[in-house]
């Protein structure tokens, strides 16, 4: 029987270490916790005309968004221009060739939500005439564009950066896409 209520330097490690794994699994847990939880993500798109902050919309457009987010992942669109600017329309980017006519490996099919509309500042996925063609172009509207609802899967919008958006003009330079 011990003399004093110390504990042994073995006791102290197994509480050492008793306390490190409870940290790491309420880290853990919550980490999971909100990755389940997560509907919407934030994403910044830096250009040579300043910051675009849009919301990405993973419950309504699944398919879509983890499409973009994955390519976003791979930084695949640093460094790409935007190849197209129609006035009062849209401005559209993500193609490797800058020619409007690339994209990634990988294409997705159609995805349309019908909650999800083609207001001003709307994310969508460009594609060929097949509906199930897009794989890494994505366009922001500049103003809305109601007849393509239905056609063209929207994913997000713009929530900060707006005029930034309108600024922009083909040939502008996406320096980066960051999930926040």
């Amino acid at each position: 029987m011990r003399k004093h209520n110390r504990l042994t330097k073995r006791e102290k490690m197994g509480l050492i270490f008793l306390m490190i794994l409870l940290v790491c699994v309420a880290i853990f847990s919550s980490v999971i916790k909100m990755n389940w939880n997560e509907e919407i993500k934030i994403v910044e798109i830096e250009t040579n005309k300043g910051k675009i902050t849009a919301e990405i919309y993973v419950k309504e457009a699944p398919i879509t968004s983890e499409n973009f987010l994955n390519l976003v992942e791979e930084k695949f669109y640093d460094g790409l221009i935007f190849h197209r600017y129609v006035e009062g329309f849209v401005i559209q980017g993500g193609d490797p060739k800058g020619t409007g006519t690339g994209g990634s490996d990988k294409t997705i099919p159609l995805e349309i939500n019908e909650n999800l509309k083609h207001v001003k500042g709307a994310l969508a996925m460009a594609r060929t005439n097949d509906p199930n063609s897009a794989t890494s172009q994505f366009y922001i509207t500049l103003e809305p564009t109601p007849f393509l609802d239905g056609s063209y899967a929207v994913f997000g919008k713009v929530i900060e950066g707006m005029d930034v958006a309108l600024s922009l003009r083909e040939q502008d330079k996406i320096n980066s896409i960051r999930i926040k």
